[in-house]
């Protein structure tokens, strides 16, 4: 597949790059990629949940009244569940939500997710582009001149960059990753691919 590159003004540069038909024209395994994002959730989970059980609430055991001839409920303890203050029944509790793929579902899955992109026209590449120093208007006038203001993007980098990173961080919709790391939730969960030149041999590095 052979996409145009443009420049930070949005205008075409003259040239073009030639991407892996092997990672960007398979056919896309939809399982594979369920699969990705349904770990890669599950891996963003804390799971420090809980609550107290009856026997870890604060209050007496004793029972609180005898057991008969007072025309009452039978009660055990203050610390009931049936009681204000008392224990939960079956609340959560502190677990790992921690899952793994296989390394060749995981590159299937990106793989596949890439190839969506691709056959969906959603990847654009721009030259290799820094800032001196960190901002936000420069950041917002690339995206405008390339008319994806609007567009959920994520764009991947080359390698971590600080300054293009903190000039990025605020524009809500965007993104910022080194493309050695772009996972298929990222892929998938944005509606364009916006590659540096020099990114797109760094992620085909990685397969």
């Amino acid at each position: 597949m052979e996409l145009d590159i443009y420049k930070k003004d949005g205008t075409l540069s003259g040239e073009k790059i030639n991407l892996s038909p092997e990672i960007f024209e398979i056919e896309p395994n939809d399982h594979a990629i369920y699969q990705a994002v349904r770990v890669y959730l599950a891996n963003q989970r804390q799971g420090t949940h809980k609550t107290k059980t009856k026997g870890e609430v604060s209050g007496s055991g004793k029972r609180p009244w005898k057991q008969k001839k007072t025309g009452r409920a039978r009660v055990g303890t203050h610390r009931s569940p049936l009681w204000k203050g008392g224990g939960s029944i079956f609340g959560p509790v502190p677990r790992d939500y921690s899952m793994r793929l296989p390394d060749k579902v995981k590159k299937l899955a990106r793989k596949s997710a890439l190839s969506y992109r691709a056959k969906e026209a959603d990847i654009k590449v721009v030259e290799d582009f820094v800032f001196d120093n960190p901002k936000t208007k420069d950041m917002m006038t690339i995206l405008k001149a390339l008319k994806l203001e609007n567009r959920k993007t994520v764009l991947m980098v080359p390698e971590k960059n600080d300054v293009i990173l903190k000039s990025g961080r605020n524009i809500p919709g965007l993104q910022i990753i080194e493309a050695s790391r772009i996972s298929t939730y990222d892929i998938m969960n944005n509606h364009v691919l916006l590659l540096q030149k020099s990114a797109v041999q760094s992620l085909e590095n990685t397969f």
